[in-house]
């Protein structure tokens, strides 16, 4: 089977998590059980000191083997929830993959396919899917599915070296991503948060234009106000159908009441998103629309913002 491969980016709290399960239950798709952060130690550029490396599209030496190259990967959330089950945040989550057969499966796809950035990439995903023990299968499946909060600063790594790769970048309102990662324990502070939350709506708009057809961008706001529609575009450009099971936010199949822990959005609903927004103070809205001016047009957010006072 050809690997065609669908990667969701967002800024932290921009919803990534949620349109990742509401793709999920897609009868065509097979989508990671958590974060696929396939960065590794060896990314060195402008964006290594603002973004974690977990995030980045990964780089690897050219001295190292197959197995090297697999625990490389850092994969934080899968490997502990594979390797140390009872501090993983996952624990509650029926989950039975063996990480180190997952690690043989690995290889032995790379010893097919040789080493390099996309095939690694490509092989790390198969052997999930194959060591991934209770994954609810429909035997329709053709498309697997990661997230990685951010990988959208390196969309044409992700483009060029998969030819059936696209990525979709999701987006949401600046006030309501604020005052989510304001209840972070160690939170990001306004002017760092909406620097980074600017560079990468920067990011995914030129790469729309460079990448037609293969990057793409919607709008948090418009998934949770109909995400059959919203997603439609993407599963057309993917070769599949839109499904029913758009509707809900599930993990691995089973619909889910709400999208914590796997992120912040708790009520995947426009209700709760707005309230979210509305818990900032009219000095903190206002300083948020001050550093996000240039983008709130582009994304259609001046109607939101009048909604939050």
């Amino acid at each position: 089977m050809s690997f065609n491969f669908l990667m969701l980016s967002a800024m932290y709290e921009n919803g990534g998590n949620t349109t990742q399960r509401f793709l999920d239950g897609h009868p065509e798709l097979m989508v990671y059980p958590f974060e696929s952060q396939v960065g590794t130690r060896f990314v060195d550029d402008s964006l290594s000191k603002m973004f974690p490396l977990k995030y980045r599209w990964p780089e690897f030496l050219l001295s190292a083997n197959s197995f090297q190259d697999y625990k490389a990967i850092i994969d934080e959330e899968g490997k502990m929830r594979a390797l140390t089950p009872h501090v993983s945040k996952f624990r509650h989550a029926a989950f039975e993959m063996n990480d180190g057969h997952r690690c043989e499966l690995y290889q032995a796809y790379v010893q097919k396919s040789g080493r390099g950035r996309g095939q690694n990439v490509e092989a790390f995903f198969r052997a999930t899917f194959d060591a991934w023990k209770n994954f609810k299968r429909s035997g329709r499946e053709s498309v697997y599915v990661g997230y990685s909060p951010i990988v959208v600063v390196d969309a044409p790594k992700i483009v060029e070296d998969l030819p059936g790769g696209h990525v979709l970048h999701v987006v949401r309102n600046p006030w309501s991503a604020y005052a989510d990662t304001k209840k972070r324990p160690v939170p990001m502070s306004l002017e760092k948060y909406l620097e980074a939350w600017n560079i990468n709506q920067h990011y995914a708009l030129l790469y729309q234009k460079k990448y037609p057809g293969r990057v793409h961008i919607v709008r948090c706001e418009d998934v949770l106000e109909n995400s059959v529609k919203a997603l439609t575009p993407v599963c057309s450009a993917l070769g599949i159908s839109p499904d029913d099971a758009l509707k809900r936010v599930s993990w691995n199949g089973e619909e889910l009441q709400e999208v914590y822990p796997w992120g912040t959005i708790r009520k995947a609903t426009p209700e709760a998103n707005l309230a979210t927004a509305r818990e900032l103070s009219p000095a903190e809205a206002d300083e948020v629309r001050q550093r996000t001016w240039q983008y709130l047009d582009v994304f259609d957010y001046a109607a939101f913002s009048k909604k939050i006072g």
